[in-house]
């Protein structure tokens, strides 16, 4: 079978008219393109080239054979770029998955955005507040909040952005309470909790110092799995909760809550995706994961 880059040099030879010109433009030492174009004639069973001391022409089969090497590198040129546009234009459908409170706020907010940057690419979100093995699910990544990274042994990790968890309530609710001097009394509001375990075990607060405060709330009010459906009891004045602050910070911008004891802050947690590393060779993936990093903005710790 021929081989291809005989045909490429064959025809760099035969274009600059000589072994010599060839040779610096293809950085290939002359003696082996010599050597190259005689087995690619070898193989033909014709010659391609006329040579002399003095110049280098063309065979009358040499002169065919030119116009279909001249078409294969132009083939090959042609398939090269083809490649490149695809790298610089992400195609395709990615697929992840997102918790619901993430998905509600700056992730919903700005996969649209994306898309209209990219207009070939379909994105498919799967908005779970479960974890999710993207191997196992055939996702391209999974995005997760979560205090820690998983060390995993088969999926990469990138950090997106940094979450700061906040007690907060409706102006109402600290109305109705005494004033609060200090984290011990907190055990006095009202409380809405993810759930039982979460009320019994208690959140570890930090203070302006660097102080910790162990807030074991009350017996909560309310209980639910879910950090919207939470929000919509703090906002209902049912009693202090601890939400991210991606999913509160326009209703304290607006004034419908506020931060409990302002300095006392839950533990952060670090937006991230995971993903199988071979998917973020996919250019519309990696673009996503760039464009998440970008937008999001926040750096780990």
């Amino acid at each position: 079978m021929i081989d291809l880059n005989d045909m490429l040099f064959f025809a760099e030879v035969a274009e600059r008219g000589g072994f010599t010109a060839a040779s610096r433009v293809l950085r290939v030492p002359k003696s082996r393109l010599s050597r190259r174009v005689a087995e690619l004639e070898s193989q033909l069973g014709v010659q391609l080239l006329q040579r002399s001391t003095r110049r280098l022409s063309l065979t009358p089969a040499g002169e065919i054979y030119l116009r279909h090497c001249i078409g294969v590198r132009d083939t090959a040129e042609a398939g090269a770029e083809a490649v490149a546009q695809v790298l610089r234009e992400p195609q395709g459908v990615v697929r992840l998955s997102c918790p619901v409170g993430l998905a509600q706020s700056d992730v919903g907010e700005l996969l649209p955005l994306f898309m209209q940057r990219h207009p070939n690419v379909q994105i498919e979100m799967h908005v779970l507040n479960r974890p999710v093995d993207p191997v196992e699910e055939g996702m391209d990544m999974a995005l997760r909040v979560r205090p820690v990274i998983e060390n995993s042994a088969t999926l990469a990790a990138r950090t997106l952005s940094i979450s700061r968890g906040m007690l907060v309530a409706a102006p109402e609710v600290l109305r109705r309470q005494q004033a609060l001097r200090g984290p011990q009394d907190l055990s006095m509001l009202d409380a809405v909790c993810m759930s039982a375990g979460d009320a019994h075990a208690g959140s570890m607060l930090t203070g302006p110092e660097g102080e910790g405060f162990l807030y074991v709330p009350a017996p909560p009010r309310y209980l639910a799995d879910d950090l919207s459906a939470l929000r919509f009891a703090v906002l209902g004045g049912v009693g202090a909760g601890i939400l991210p602050d991606y999913l509160c910070r326009e209703d304290l911008r607006a004034g419908r809550l506020v931060e409990v004891l302002p300095g006392w802050e839950p533990p952060v947690g670090i937006v991230h995706a995971m993903y199988p590393p071979r998917r973020a060779l996919v250019p519309s993936v990696r673009h996503l994961l760039d464009f998440l990093a970008e937008k999001l903005k926040v750096d780990a710790p």
